[in-house]
């Protein structure tokens, strides 16, 4: 039981894959910046043309990791039918929520999931919610939300759609890091497998829902390229490592950081203002993230 216990959900110390965790939430930053780039692409043409870039960053990785760390037929079948899925709704409900309200506040809404992932991952692996990890998760997402509050404390009627398909994001976002955690070899090794279908089921629903924009600019397909290669290819094999290799609530609480570094981005390429409320906001997004990673110790009773 012991055993079983800890191959499926394993403990692991607390700085444990900090480094992927960061380099997919880097990443994950140029997003926005870069999907504004791309506007004039539709969003489920530019979904279906990210995944299949994606396929391709990945395919080296891909190949490597499965033969490390075992055959993809051991990966159970609802991973299969589930994991491209959800991939295709992280990707696919971001870019439709993009053209629907403004960038900094789909990243933020986009960046809830991690409250979702972090306290849904401790109820499996010790039954409860450690207060560090409660703590640490509304400290740094009331950072977050710093930056995208309205001055005038009022939010935009016509953005609520926009709202509403960045929290569907966010939501395959975790149940995607929650699939993935629980399988019983790393999901790197089928990646490029996984972006494969998405990119399928993306272009089904460009050709029934859009007009094919064949007509694009040499600086929207290097954004897309971007994307695909960034965001939405190397992200998720570093992201994959950071679950194996990290603490729930360490991992899932630096991806907090996200709608920081996506906001900065956006003022640096000029399609955002500066704010005094991005220096508050990075501040509790790092304290928020140094509360919920502090170490304890589990209880007993999990491992008995």
């Amino acid at each position: 039981m012991q055993g079983r216990f800890r191959r499926r959900y394993p403990f692991h110390a607390p700085v444990g894959g900090v480094v992927p965790a960061a380099v997919a939430v880097v990443l994950w930053s140029l997003a926005p910046v870069l999907a504004e780039l791309a506007r004039a692409v539709p969003p489920l043409q530019l979904a279906a043309m990210v995944a299949g870039v994606a396929t391709l960053a990945t395919w080296p990785v891909g190949r490597v990791t499965g033969r490390r760390d075992g055959d993809p037929v051991a990966v159970p079948l609802r991973v299969w039918l589930s994991g491209p899925l959800l991939v295709l709704g992280a990707i696919g409900f971001y870019f439709v929520a993009l053209r629907l309200a403004p960038a900094a506040e789909v990243a933020l809404v986009t960046y809830t999931w991690p409250v979702l992932f972090v306290i849904a991952a401790e109820l499996i692996q010790v039954r409860r919610v450690h207060i560090n990890s409660l703590g640490g998760t509304l400290v740094a997402f009331s950072g977050a939300a710093l930056v995208l509050l309205d001055p005038s404390g009022s939010a935009d009627e016509a953005a609520w759609g926009g709202y509403a398909l960045a929290f569907a994001s966010g939501t395959c976002w975790a149940a995607f890091s929650l699939l993935a955690r629980q399988q019983p070899i790393p999901l790197s090794g089928i990646m490029p497998r996984l972006f494969g279908l998405a990119t399928l089921w993306a272009v089904a629903g460009h050709l029934l829902f859009e007009t094919t924009l064949l007509s694009i600019a040499t600086g929207e397909v290097a954004s897309i390229v971007f994307i695909g290669f960034g965001p939405y290819g190397l992200a998720f094999v570093a992201w994959d490592t950071a679950l194996r290799q990290g603490r729930s609530a360490t991992v899932g609480t630096l991806a907090y950081a996200v709608p920081v570094l996506s906001a900065l981005l956006l003022i640096a390429a000029g399609m955002a203002r500066v704010d005094w409320r991005l220096v508050v906001a990075a501040v509790a997004v790092v304290a928020g993230c140094a509360l919920a990673s502090r170490p304890r110790a589990e209880p007993a009773s999990v491992t008995a």
